[in-house]
């Protein structure tokens, strides 16, 4: 490894590091107003729903939707989504150009798919779906998860990224550091 990637390197971790230590407030501060708003306002054209509380600072909103309240709390804003997505972006070494176009895949379909759940969500519970507790906790615990890995290896297949997360990076290292001259 040259210094230039090196240091790129070096970098790629202070950055997951240093936003992993602020208990994701960042992810949450971007993106609650990114998944509430729109959530709100498709709501609002499909069911006039109205926005009882918006709150940057503590993410998450209360909307009133035919009777019902749908409380967008951070888990439904999945900062921790976002955070993995950019650790897998991150931890796979790629040029600067094809990283940003990346990170910009990752993140807007994600939330795209993530308004589309609330969406989806809010007007089950709003037609008293009995079953709604139960596909909502599974959603929660499998098609969380199966939808992260789905996007990203849509984005592997996208942008042809040919390495493995942390794996290529340690490759790199131990390779320099053992090779034999």
């Amino acid at each position: 490894m040259n210094r230039k990637e090196v240091f790129f390197l070096i970098f790629r971790y202070i950055i997951l590091i240093t936003l992993g230590t602020f208990n994701l407030y960042i992810f949450y501060l971007i993106f609650t107003p990114l998944t509430v708003i729109p959530s709100f306002l498709a709501l609002k054209l499909l069911f006039d729903a109205n926005l009882i509380s918006l709150t940057i600072l503590n993410p998450g909103a209360v909307i009133f939707i035919k009777g019902f309240y749908a409380t967008i709390i951070p888990a439904c804003v999945a900062g921790a989504a976002y955070y993995f997505l950019l650790i897998l972006n991150l931890t796979t070494p790629m040029g600067l150009k094809k990283r940003i176009g990346s990170i910009l895949f990752l993140f807007s379909t994600f939330l795209f798919l993530n308004i589309l759940r609330i969406i989806i969500f809010a007007a089950i519970i709003s037609e008293d779906f009995q079953y709604f507790n139960q596909a909502h906790t599974f959603t929660w615990y499998f098609g969380s998860t199966l939808l992260v890995i789905l996007i990203w290896f849509t984005n592997v297949k996208i942008f042809k990224i040919k390495d493995i997360p942390v794996y290529t990076d340690i490759k790199s290292i131990w390779k320099d550091v053992f090779r034999k001259e």
